[in-house]
């Protein structure tokens, strides 16, 4: 895996078809931004709605007027009122995420609590890292790959592993952390992001993958989350739990095939066509499925993997930044551009 990787280091061009794509995107999402500005004062909130809510007092949609209902539906999907929520630290940013520890064979290792690690300590003791900041690992040993398949695993794995942990950062953060609220949502937003999940997708690069995930975060539907600087900001994420290796990378993929099996399990609850449960339920299995193969195929990988991986999303996160600057840059001096008021005959 990691010949694969650094190979497709060596060979990824400055210039590729990829760039042309993304640089399509980034133009795209600028000209609809500027479309979308002119409209943008009247997504406003009133103050006294502002005030009202802030205030703790309860509000019910019948209480409004017909122009504070249509604000305050504006202000839910462009994203407004997220202002208003405390920002959620991931837990691989923590310092207890580089303290994770498992079993050889993958495994969640049981911690005794003794009484006096209960007791009242002193003022150093709110300094250390709780268990509970960082998912679980797996309950039971991960299988080996060989009993799961008698086929050599695909060198494409670990582009695939980058559009789950993106879909994976994206939905936390999506949820400021707490895909326990709703976690059949959860899974939705989950799988529209992840093609390599949703829609079964195999690509076949980095930029590839990372392409397809960015125009998705850019998209109509999910422009409200931040578009571009927010993709970007993912890629960060991404690094971090790869360069943190082995351990943090099968908690996150533990922690999402829980997100997904939960999923299920309120699906079965809800009551919704029969047709629409079956290809949803279908789908959350497939899932489900590829997340577990994947998480057995990521602990049977060398340490040393991660770091190359890291590396090549890394590089695409510098390209693209700089694309995204070129962009900016283009549009400016565009519209800087002296117009013509009187042309010489």
């Amino acid at each position: 895996m990691r010949e694969n990787v650094m190979d497709e280091l060596k060979q990824m061009q400055p210039e590729d078809e990829s760039k042309k794509k993304m640089l399509d995107i980034l133009k795209r999402l600028h000209l609809e931004e500027e479309m979308e500005s002119d409209g943008e004062d009247e997504s406003m909130l009133s103050e006294e709605l502002i005030q009202k809510v802030m205030s703790g007092e309860e509000i019910k949609i019948e209480d409004l007027s017909d122009d504070e209902v249509k604000r305050f539906r504006q202000a839910l999907a462009s994203g407004e009122l997220s202002k208003m929520i405390e920002p959620w630290t991931p837990w691989w940013k923590k310092p207890s995420a580089r303290m994770i520890t498992l079993s050889p064979d993958g495994s969640q290792l049981v911690r005794q609590v003794r009484e006096e690690d209960t007791a009242t300590s002193g003022p150093m003791t709110d300094q250390e890292p709780s268990i509970n900041e960082i998912p679980e690992g797996p309950e039971a040993p991960l299988p080996a790959l060989k009993q799961l398949t008698r086929a050599e695993p695909s060198p494409l794995l670990a582009v695939h592993l980058v559009d789950i942990l993106y879909s994976y950062c994206f939905t936390l953060r999506l949820y400021n952390g707490d895909w326990h609220s709703d976690p059949l949502g959860a899974c939705t937003v989950a799988l529209s992001m992840s093609k390599v999940m949703g829609e079964d997708a195999k690509p076949e690069t980095v930029p590839e993958a990372l392409r397809a995930c960015i125009e998705e975060t850019c998209s109509p539907a999910y422009r409200h989350t931040g578009g571009f600087r927010f993709a970007i900001g993912l890629l960060d994420d991404i690094v971090s739990i790869l360069s943190l290796g082995h351990n943090v990378l099968v908690c996150a993929l533990s922690d999402f095939h829980r997100l997904i099996e939960a999923g299920k399990s309120m699906l079965k609850a809800e009551k919704v066509g029969k047709m629409e449960s079956t290809q949803s339920s279908s789908k959350l299995r497939g899932a489900a499925r590829k997340l577990f193969f994947m998480t057995c195929w990521v602990h049977e990988q060398p340490e040393e993997a991660w770091p190359s991986l890291a590396r090549i999303v890394e590089v695409q996160k510098v390209s693209l930044e700089e694309l995204g600057t070129r962009n900016r840059k283009a549009e400016i001096k565009s519209k800087q551009q002296p117009k013509v008021l009187i042309e010489e005959l």
